[in-house]
Parts: structure tokens; C-alpha cells; sequence
């Protein structure tokens, strides 16, 4: 009986070890593994959300510079639209002028030449006919076109400056297109300085 006992002792030792020993390789076996595979999921999942994050700042961190480098140039294109027009309208007034000058040379020689008593050369010599563009202008007229001019630019700049706080425009002056930044005679029949921007 003893003999009996002892193999049951012996088989119940063996099942227990094969118990153990299966207890012992599912934990290492399937157990950790799972565990380190979940892990380093979860590690990887945690990473990508985070670089997601990081890429969607950076993305909108470009956007608004891209937004803010467009506002830069619109508001730029619109002051030297401004001070393009600030000249325009400038060299506008100063052609004007011009023309209603040489209009009434041009009429006060015809009045002068339908006199019978007058000779076309006597009336050219007494009625001179002023260029009907790039002509002088009295002084008090010039200066206030000149003066107009300049507060129309002094406009541009404070809209300028009111639509980029503490930015400053670009100092080169556009020109329309086809049409060059040149300025029509000065008071006393002189090119006036040309003005920087």
C-alpha cells in the first residue's frame, strides 16, 4: 500500500509541477509579452497623439503667419497704391493747370490775331503761349498742390500704420503700370526735387 501511495504521491507531484510549471510559462510566456505588447501600444498611441498635436500647432502656427505675411502685403500694396494715387492725382492737377494755361494763351492769341490792327508776329511776341504739360505754375499754386500731395501721403501713412501697428512701410515707391514716378515742373519752371517715400 505503501508502494501504491507512493505513486500516487509521486503522480500527484508530477501533475502539480506540470500545473506549476504551465502557471510559470503562461505568465512568461503569454502573459508578459501581451503586457509588454500592450504597453508599448499604449507608449506609441500616447507618442502619436502627441506628435498629432504638435504637427496641428505648427500647422496653425503657419497658417497665421502665412494670415499675418498676407495682411503685411495687402496693407503694403495698399499704401502704395495710395501714395500712387497721392501722385496721380498730383501730376493730374499739375497737367490741368497746365492745359487751362496754354487753353487761354491759345485763346488770348486768337482774340489778340482777330484784332485788324495786330500782326500775327506782334501777337506771338505779346501773348506767349505757355507748354500745355510740364509747365511752370505760380508759386502759391505749386505749393498747394504740393502741400495737398504730401498730407494725401501723410493719409497713407497713418492708415498705414493703423493697419500694422509698429510695422513701417517699404521704403521703395511702385509706379503704376507703364507709367514711371517723374514730376512735372516747379515753380519757377525748374524739375522739383523728387520726394522719397
Amino acid at each position: 500500500m505503501t508502494s501504491k501511495a507512493d505513486s500516487i504521491l509521486k503522480v500527484a507531484l508530477a501533475v502539480a509541477a506540470v500545473f506549476a510549471g504551465t502557471g510559470v510559462g503562461y505568465y512568461y510566456g503569454v502573459f508578459l509579452p501581451g503586457q509588454a505588447s500592450r504597453q508599448e501600444a499604449r507608449v506609441a498611441a500616447e507618442q502619436e497623439a502627441r506628435q498629432k498635436q504638435e504637427d496641428a500647432v505648427a500647422k496653425a502656427q503657419q497658417r497665421e503667419q502665412a494670415e499675418q505675411s498676407r495682411r503685411q502685403e495687402a496693407a503694403q500694396q495698399e499704401y502704395q497704391d495710395c501714395l500712387n494715387f497721392a501722385e496721380l492725382s498730383y501730376k493730374q492737377r499739375w497737367t490741368a493747370s497746365c492745359r487751362a494755361q496754354h487753353d487761354a494763351d491759345v485763346s488770348a492769341l486768337a482774340d489778340c490775331a482777330d484784332n485788324l490792327f495786330a500782326t500775327e508776329e506782334g501777337c506771338r511776341a505779346k501773348v506767349p503761349i505757355r507748354p500745355e504739360r510740364d509747365c511752370a505754375l505760380p508759386g502759391q499754386t505749386a505749393q498747394s498742390y504740393s502741400d495737398a500731395r504730401e498730407q494725401r501721403k501723410a493719409e497713407c501713412l497713418a492708415r498705414f500704420q493703423s493697419a500694422q501697428p509698429g510695422a513701417q512701410p517699404s521704403t521703395q515707391p511702385l509706379a503704376p503700370q507703364g507709367q514711371a514716378l517723374s514730376e512735372p515742373a516747379g515753380r519757377d519752371g525748374a524739375m522739383p526735387q523728387a520726394d522719397t517715400y
